[in-house]
C-alpha cells in the first residue's frame, strides 16, 4: 500500500495573513491541518505549535508500545494510531498553554486541528473544532468529522436548521479547540480504508463556502491530486474567499 498526496494553502481574498498551518509526513502516514484563532500573531503561532506538536508526538511514539514509556495514558479502546494522535493533541495543548503563559499578547490564542494517521489500510482520524475530513469513493463523498461548533450542536439538537446554520451570526463560534488552560480532548475516529480512497483534510475557509456536491465533484473530476487542491482554492476564492483556505488530499494507492 502506498500513499499519494498534495496540498495547497491560500490566505483567501479577504484576509491579509494566513493563520492556517499544515504538514504532510507520508513516511509516518501522517497529515495535519490546523486553523488558528486569536489574531494574526496568536492564530499563526497556535496553529504552528499544534502541527509541530502532533508531528513530534507521532514521530516519537512510532517505536513505542503502551509498556515502553508511553506519554500519558494509553486507551485500550483506541487503536495504536488513535493513541498516537491523542498523544499529539495532548502535547499541542500543553505547548500552546506554555507559550500563552509566557507572552501576554498570545493569551487568547487557540487553534482547530484535524489529523489523519494511516497504517496500512487502517487509519485513525482526530479533530477538534471545525476543520474537517472527508472520504471520497466511487459511490460518493462522506463527511468523516462533525464540527465542534455552536451552530452544528444546535442543528444536531434539532433547534436550528442546516440552512439557518449557514447564515447564523454565531456560525464561526467553535466549542472545542486546542488552547491555553485545559484545552480540549480530540474526537477520534477509527477508519478502514480501501485502495483508491481519497481523503480531504481542510479548514473551514474551504468547507464553509463549498457545498458537499462541489467538494465531491472536485475529487471525482481531477485525476491529479495537486490539480484538485488548486481547484479547491480557486473555487473557494470565487465564492468570496472570506477566510484562509487549506486543503490536503491523500490517496490510498494499491501496491
Amino acid at each position: 500500500m502506498r500513499l499519494s498526496w498534495a496540498a495547497r494553502t491560500d490566505p483567501g481574498l479577504r484576509r491579509a495573513h494566513n493563520e492556517d498551518c499544515h504538514s504532510a509526513q507520508p513516511e509516518l502516514g501522517l497529515f495535519v491541518v490546523a486553523d488558528g484563532v486569536g489574531g494574526h500573531a496568536g492564530g499563526s503561532t497556535a496553529s504552528r505549535l499544534a502541527v509541530d506538536a502532533i508531528v513530534n508526538a507521532v514521530e516519537t511514539t512510532a517505536p513505542l508500545g503502551p509498556a515502553d514509556g508511553w506519554p500519558g495514558a494509553f486507551d485500550p479502546a483506541l487503536s495504536r494510531a488513535g493513541n498516537r494522535l491523542r498523544a499529539g493533541f495532548d502535547l499541542a495543548n500543553r505547548q500552546i498553554a506554555e507559550r500563552a503563559a509566557a507572552a501576554a499578547e498570545l493569551r487568547d490564542m487557540a487553534t482547530t486541528a484535524v489529523a489523519l494517521l494511516v497504517d496500512g489500510l487502517a487509519a485513525a482520524l482526530a479533530h477538534a473544532g471545525d476543520s474537517r475530513a472527508y472520504l471520497h469513493r466511487p459511490a460518493g463523498l462522506t463527511r468523516l468529522t462533525r464540527d465542534h461548533s455552536w451552530v452544528e450542536e444546535q442543528v444536531r439538537a434539532g433547534t436550528l436548521s442546516a440552512a439557518a446554520a449557514q447564515e447564523h451570526p454565531w456560525r464561526n463560534i467553535v466549542t472545542r479547540v486546542l488552547a491555553a488552560g485545559e484545552g480540549a480532548a480530540p474526537e477520534i475516529t477509527e477508519l478502514t480504508l480501501r485502495p483508491g480512497d481519497r481523503l480531504l483534510l481542510c479548514t473551514d475557509g474551504l468547507s464553509a463556502v463549498l457545498p458537499t456536491d462541489t467538494i465531491g465533484g472536485v475529487l471525482s473530476d481531477h485525476e491529479e491530486l495537486q490539480a484538485a487542491c488548486d481547484a479547491f482554492v480557486r473555487l473557494a476564492n470565487a465564492r468570496g474567499g472570506p477566510d484562509n483556505i487549506t486543503a490536503i488530499v491523500v490517496q490510498i494507492d494499491a501496491g
